[in-house]
């Protein structure tokens, strides 16, 4: 990405965040599914299909060239035992990393993009609920995430902007909400890389800035912490990733509770470019009022449509009365 392109992208993304309001006012619906980069929290949360990175899945074809160079080490840490995991060669001595991406699945990448690398992710996400007779639904977009590997391929900065969409309808209400969500802040740390069963992993340290509109501004800053781990079980055909987050957050009555969330993503490549991933994953309010547990379950599909480029699909359904019913949602990744 040249320098002009990279200025474009910043603008739309802060363009998002000053776009008006439609009248109304809605309280966060905490935990409900989204790909914003934000794990966990609204809009839209049920995340990736990134594989873990390691895998490959979602990475590179051998023999293509890589876009930036690596900067010193790619992790901070390293585990003293083990056999060290390799990364395919693309053919001319360089290692090849794979595109690794936050969506479609909740589990988020394990690995940053690198240094002197930008990657874009968005997509769309459509979500339907319905409990104690009314019926809810939301649409979420662009679910914009930058992430811009920074001068060493360890650490990441993260950019997430979103706008939402939400209707309720009932025999006695009917309303209807719009407009910029909160700004989504985030620094990526790559902490090891796999050696045998000890997993590859990165954290992130995020938070959401209170710059959304009145019917999607939580009016708090809201830190947190995503803890991000992946396996590479057969080399190119099967991985298994997992997160734990927590979260700050504020329920309906204006509680500030601490959300924490787990969730486990198997990944399979169906071909060299296609591939498909099965998940679980659950939010627990601690100290909240009104916020409840929430468990989901999802699949969905990547395809690869150059080393640089992804498609995706996903669907997923609440399993518990908390949980919204439905959401379903698709997206691209672009990698520069």
């Amino acid at each position: 990405m040249n320098k002009r392109q990279s200025m474009t992208v910043c603008t739309a993304l802060v363009a998002l965040v000053v776009t008006g309001c439609q009248a109304g006012t809605w309280q966060h619906r905490t935990g409900a599914p989204s790909t914003n980069g934000s794990n966990g929290t609204p809009p839209s949360n049920a995340a990736g299909a990134n594989l873990p990175s390691t895998n490959g899945l979602n990475g590179a074809e051998s023999g293509d060239g890589v876009k930036g160079q690596s900067k010193g080490p790619s992790v901070l840490l390293e585990w003293t035992v083990g056999k060290h995991h390799e990364q395919e060669d693309n053919g001319n001595g360089d290692r090849e990393p794979p595109l690794a991406s936050d969506r479609p699945d909740f589990v988020e990448a394990s690995v940053n993009v690198g240094a002197g690398r930008i990657q874009l992710e968005m997509g769309y996400t459509f979500i339907h609920d319905r409990r104690a007779g009314a019926t809810m639904q939301t649409h979420s977009f662009p679910e914009a995430l930058l992430r811009v590997g920074l001068w060493v391929d360890w650490l990441e900065l993260r950019i997430g902007q979103n706008l939402g969409v939400r209707s309720e309808r009932s025999s006695a209400l009917q309303r209807r909400d719009s407009g910029a969500e909160d700004l989504y802040l985030g620094l990526g740390v790559g902490l090891t890389e796999q050696k045998g069963v000890f997993p590859e992993s990165r954290v992130n340290l995020q938070a959401r800035v209170p710059t959304g509109c009145d019917a999607f501004n939580d009016r708090h800053f809201l830190p947190g912490m995503n803890f991000l781990y992946g396996w590479d079980v057969i080399d190119d055909q099967f991985t298994i990733g997992a997160s734990t987050a927590w979260n700050r957050q504020r329920d309906d009555t204006g509680q500030p509770y601490i959300e924490f969330s787990h969730a486990v993503t198997t990944g399979i490549a169906l071909t060299k470019k296609l591939s498909m991933y099965l998940e679980t994953f659950a939010f627990f309010p601690v100290g909240a009022d009104t916020a409840l547990p929430q468990y989901y379950a999802d699949g969905g599909f990547t395809y690869r449509v150059n080393p640089d480029w992804q498609l995706d699909l996903r669907a997923g359904v609440g399993l518990n009365r908390h949980a919204d019913d439905f959401f379903t949602g698709a997206g691209m990744v672009v990698r520069y």
